[in-house]
C-alpha cells in the first residue's frame, strides 16, 4: 500500500540535519527524492529571533532558501500542537505578534540581472 505524504509545499516544518547537527524552522517549498527546498531560520539562537523580530530588527535574522541535501536530512516534523504544548509558528505569533507565514514567505523571485553585449 503507498504511503501518502503529509508534507505539502507552504507547510511549516521542523527539519533536524545532522553532519552537523542543526534544526531548522521553515516554510518548506519542495521536497522530493534528492532533498528539499525550505525558506527558514536555525532554531539555535530562537530567543534571539524572536527578540529581533519582535524589536523591529527581523532583517538581522538569519532568514534564507536553502536546498537541503536528503543524505543530512534525519527527519522532518511538521510544526505543529503536541502533547498541549503550542506550535513554534503559534509562540512565533504570541512572543512578536507577527504572522509567521508572512515572516517565513518565500523572497520574491530575483531576475538574473541583464547580460551586457560587447561592443565591436
Amino acid at each position: 500500500m503507498p504511503m501518502t505524504m503529509p508534507f505539502q509545499p507552504g507547510d511549516l516544518v521542523v527539519v533536524v540535519l545532522h553532519s552537523p547537527r542543526e534544526r531548522i524552522w521553515g516554510h518548506l517549498l519542495g521536497l522530493d527524492t534528492s532533498g528539499i527546498a525550505l525558506r527558514g531560520v536555525d532554531l539555535t539562537p530562537w530567543e534571539e529571533v524572536l527578540t529581533l523580530v519582535r524589536t523591529e530588527q527581523a532583517d538581522q535574522v538569519a532568514l534564507g532558501t536553502r536546498f537541503l541535501p536528503m543524505h543530512r536530512i534525519e527527519a522532518m516534523y511538521l510544526d505543529e500542537v503536541s502533547s498541549g504544548a503550542p506550535s513554534l509558528a503559534e509562540t512565533f505569533q504570541d512572543r512578536t505578534g507577527r504572522d509567521p507565514r508572512v515572516f517565513l514567505a518565500p523572497s520574491p523571485t530575483r531576475r538574473p540581472a541583464p547580460r551586457r553585449r560587447r561592443k565591436p
